[in-house]
């Protein structure tokens, strides 16, 4: 079957590029390793040549399977595999994904290694706090050299038309919500520190869902402890996916938290989905209108602000009225 053809070829995609990913995370902890504590910005300098080099050396290593990765997928599809042109592995490595030197990327795990000394760390312990931050670092910058080769591969084949995002567990919220999501070939990856996700280029937008990502979100959130699914989700979200709540909803109210004054005093609410195109607001209108608060949608304003999933529940006294509540708020449909 076509659909399991691509999952085995994603998938082999993904195991390499996390190959790549942890060599060069293990060359840049042993070059680590080796700054001397006495005299740390003076050590780095000497070594950083060593640090620059494994990042460069695997992020051209990522971007070269990149045209590999798209003969694949057209060949599994049976599609056209003419290029307009072939991936220039070079363009994607020495520089950071923020456009910044690799240099000078490099050196932000330093200046935290001596901020935490400043803070009253141990030495032992501020080394640790940035050897992780440096990893952190190796491990992003060689999945978006990947991720960005794969994007020009894809832009330079007419045939493909968008890509799947695939999703391996273990993974984060954000992640999660956007497994088998479909994007245009021109959409640019969203991605955060460590995100190892890859694209699934394909010839055909609204694919079936056995090649929907291999990673059902409801499904995977299932198959969580419920302690698992506290710690991905936070205690709230997690209870009001629990709820039956839309995830989507829940994960994504987080990024635009902000403390409301209503109801005579503070409390948590999110302006996702209050913009004029946003969910909330839309079934505010409405129901504005169906009330006949409004003339007509034009002069409709929203005054109510949209209320996490947390206060929801401290404010509601029964279970009934916590379901209503998230049902007004947008997370339950």
């Amino acid at each position: 079957m076509v659909g399991a053809a691509l999952r085995d070829v994603a998938m082999e995609q993904y195991r390499r590029q996390q190959v790549i990913a942890r060599r060069a995370a293990n060359r840049v902890q042993t070059v680590w390793q080796q700054i001397d504590r006495a005299r740390i910005s003076e050590s780095w300098q000497q070594l950083s040549p060593l640090l620059v080099g494994a990042v460069v050396d695997a992020q051209t290593e990522a971007a070269k399977l990149a045209d590999p990765y798209l003969d694949d997928i057209l060949d599994v599809e049976d599609a056209d595999p003419a290029a307009a042109g072939r991936v220039n592995p070079g363009a994607f490595a020495g520089i950071a994904s923020d456009g910044r030197s690799l240099v000078s990327l490099l050196y932000q795990p330093v200046i935290d290694w001596k901020v935490r000394l400043l803070a009253g760390q141990s030495m032992e312990d501020a080394f640790r706090g940035s050897l992780a931050n440096a990893l952190r670092i190796t491990s992003t910058q060689v999945a978006d050299a990947g991720r960005g080769a794969t994007g020009v591969a894809m832009a330079s084949r007419r045939t493909i038309q968008g890509y799947v995002r695939v999703v391996s567990p273990p993974a984060c919220a954000r992640c999660i919500i956007l497994a088998g999501k479909e994007f245009g070939w021109n959409k640019g990856f969203q991605r955060h520190p460590r995100c190892d996700c890859i694209h699934l280029p394909t010839t055909l937008i609204a694919h079936n869902q056995n090649r929907r990502g291999y990673l059902d979100p409801d499904d995977y959130f299932r198959g969580l402890s419920r302690a698992e699914q506290d710690r991905i989700f936070g205690a709230a979200g997690a209870r009001a996916i629990r709820d039956g709540g839309d995830m989507a909803q829940i994960v994504n109210a987080r990024r635009g938290m902000y403390t409301a004054d209503a109801y005579g005093q503070q409390l948590a609410a999110t302006r996702e989905g209050a913009t004029r195109r946003g969910l909330f607001y839309r079934q505010e209108r409405r129901r504005a209108l169906d009330r006949g608060q409004v003339a007509n949608a034009r002069d409709f304003q929203l005054r109510t602000p949209r209320l996490m999933p947390e206060e929801i529940y401290r404010l509601a006294d029964s279970r009934d009225e916590a379901l209503a509540m998230l049902r007004r708020f947008g997370y339950l449909t």
